[in-house]
């Protein structure tokens, strides 16, 4: 069987470093709040291209702790929209409600499954404050439409960048073809006013349960963000705000330092294994994600603009093709089967209409994909599928 995600031969990759680290931690006797933290944020914030970085338990509590962090600034008030893509996994948008802002779904362009930067301006309104940005699947989603409806109509930016971690964002279309495309690009998590991060264990950086961290260049907005995370406390038993308890800890922490080492080549293996299903799968019954050769509105090198997370087909008969290849020895996952919009958790939603998203939902499949993957396993992938045929 070839495994969809081997979570422990991931992280064996890692050792001995890994268990290193988190001896490091034990050791020290010194478990939250402590050095390993302290050099991660450093570290992190420094990777992604950021003044302040602050690990909290989760990439939810990261978008969640920046929403609420405005609201304590005055910036945004409950009853304000955030503009958000209706094609995205509802921790983006769960993040909004919890703040009691109100969340204002945008389609996705089908090719790219990002939201449609050219759909956002008409969902503009006087109670607009925001728009949250997710680089779905791995993918960049800015776009120079995006960065002028942000400046035009004084918008904050967020960047839900809980699955892109590492990819980058090029504006300038004369470095494209130059021997170092990211010379003049930024990473995604530095785009905005403030980005989300997540570390959940199957990210392409994971830890070993949950973690997360913000960036920003903020130092009023990271200053605020740290306290709230620490029960609205930057000083012990002195609380300025009524916070939350969301940190990361020393011993994920520790090992997110060992990874992080070796995320850009753990993402150029991914970009090696999806180029090669983008060239070599060929079944006129699957859809296979964009290239920058059909990107409608590529401004970005694809090379480096995508991470590769995660390597989303489409298939007309979706759990056919997907019972198909178990049945082959390929396991697949569907992220995601229910549109947020559809979930119970939103019934006031159910009756509203996205058919873009809700195409993609009946649609989409994900390959295996991860650095570990050998040719014969990436090659096994493609012989399986190019045999599918459903009448």
């Amino acid at each position: 069987m070839v495994k969809f995600l081997d979570l422990k031969a991931i992280n064996d990759r890692f050792e001995p470093d890994l268990s290193k680290a988190i001896k490091r931690v034990l050791d020290s006797g010194w478990y939250l709040l402590g050095n390993e933290v302290e050099a991660f944020e450093n570290e992190y914030g420094n990777f992604i291209g950021t003044k302040n970085c602050i690990g909290v338990a989760n990439g939810l509590d990261a978008l969640r702790l920046i929403l609420k962090a405005y609201m304590q600034l005055g910036v945004m008030r409950e009853g304000d929209e955030i503009i958000v893509p209706a094609n995205t996994y509802i921790a983006s948008i769960l993040a909004i409600t919890d703040n009691r802002l109100v969340p204002v779904l945008v389609e996705p362009d089908l090719n790219t499954y990002n939201i449609d930067p050219f759909l956002i301006e008409a969902k503009i309104t006087g109670r607009t404050k925001g728009i949250m940005l997710v680089h779905l699947y791995g993918q960049n989603a800015m776009h120079p439409e995006i960065e002028y409806l942000v400046d035009h109509y004084n918008l904050k930016l967020i960047e839900d960048n809980a699955q892109a971690c590492g990819a980058y964002y090029l504006a300038d279309r004369t470095t494209l073809n130059s021997k170092d495309s990211t010379q003049h690009s930024k990473r995604t998590g530095s785009l905005g006013h403030a980005a989300g991060h997540s570390f959940y264990p199957g990210k392409n950086m994971g830890c070993l349960g949950d973690g997360g961290a913000v960036t920003t260049n903020d130092d009023e907005l990271g200053s605020v963000i740290r306290a709230l995370s620490n029960y609205g406390s930057n000083k012990k038993y002195i609380n300025v705000f009524r916070g939350l308890n969301s940190r990361l800890d020393e011993i994920q922490a520790a090992v997110l330092r060992t990874k992080l080492i070796h995320l850009d080549e753990d993402n150029f293996r991914r970009n090696q294994i999806a180029q090669f299903y983008t060239r070599n799968i060929d079944n006129p019954q699957i859809i296979l994600p964009c290239t920058s050769e059909n990107f409608k509105f590529c401004t970005l090198d694809f090379k480096f603009s995508h991470v590769w997370h995660l390597y989303v087909i489409r298939n007309q008969q979706r759990d056919k093709l997907q019972q198909w290849l178990f049945e082959n020895g390929i396991q697949t996952l569907i992220h995601y089967p229910i549109p947020p919009h559809k979930q119970m958790a939103y019934i006031e939603w159910n009756d509203l209409s996205f058919p873009v998203t809700e195409q993609i939902h009946h649609e989409v499949l994900s390959l295996p994909i991860s650095p570990i993957l050998s040719d014969t396993e990436v090659n096994r992938v493609v012989e399986i599928i190019n045999h599918y045929h459903y009448a």
